[in-house]
């Protein structure tokens, strides 16, 4: 693969900046996350020469395949796609981030699956703030009582939250979607919580979620472009 993806890197940094000096938030304060889901490791290889460094994936078995081809380079492995039960050794063994949390049961194995000599895991719970049926997550009044249980477990820590708004374009509406997570967020935190963590913002979406408080954007056809057809 002869590519760069040097200047949209470049281009999605100045973007982030930007939006961090418009809405008045802290520098350097949204962490870039490329998701590299279908794309091959020659693509991942590509943009680390250009100094990204952290990578999300959606399958477990793609980020395991991707993991030990790339295990020399200090990659930090994000998982964001929904995760069945069978998955979770793979996921625990590699990720340093699970944004897509949405039942116990997949903390918990999280939890007693990850490696003894691996830092904690950090996890964000998935809330599907637009109430879609086709979509992973808890509702906002499921979430204290899940939040509650996992931060009871060992060797993973609980960071924030994660959403997929419903798609549309008109940008009051995006705002409104992603003030819904960050409230969440904040109502938490009122309870004791010490959340940090708000994974939002796609790159159609990626202003109004720094708008509104997002860490973490997830951003992937703008660097890599359309993914291989599978």
């Amino acid at each position: 693969m002869n590519r760069s993806f040097c200047d949209p890197l470049r281009t999605i940094g100045r973007q982030i900046k930007s939006a961090e000096a418009t809405y008045q938030r802290q520098a350097n304060s949204v962490q870039l996350l490329a998701v590299s889901k279908h794309h091959p490791v020659a693509a991942i290889e590509a943009a680390y020469k250009c100094g990204q460094r952290a990578f999300g994936e959606n399958y477990a078995q793609e980020l395991h395949a991707k993991a030990v081809r790339l295990r020399q380079a200090d990659i930090e492995w994000h998982f964001i796609g929904p995760i069945q039960s069978n998955k979770t050794p793979l996921i625990a063994n590699i990720a340093h981030w699970v944004h897509s949390i949405d039942r116990y049961k997949i903390a918990r194995r999280l939890s007693e699956q990850k490696p003894a000599n691996k830092a904690a895991i950090n996890l964000c719970i998935q809330i599907n703030i637009s109430a879609e049926a086709s979509k992973s997550g808890v509702n906002t009044e499921q979430l204290p009582a899940l939040a509650e249980q996992i931060q009871e477990l060992e060797g993973i820590r609980l960071r924030g939250l994660m959403a997929i708004p419903a798609p549309t374009s008109q940008v009051q509406q995006q705002r409104e979607a992603f003030a819904r997570v960050r409230q969440a967020m904040e109502a938490l935190n009122q309870q004791g919580y010490n959340l940090d963590t708000l994974s939002m913002g796609m790159s159609q979406d990626m202003e109004a979620a720094i708008a509104e408080g997002a860490t973490i954007v997830r951003i992937g056809t703008a660097i890599f472009g359309q993914r291989p057809a599978t």
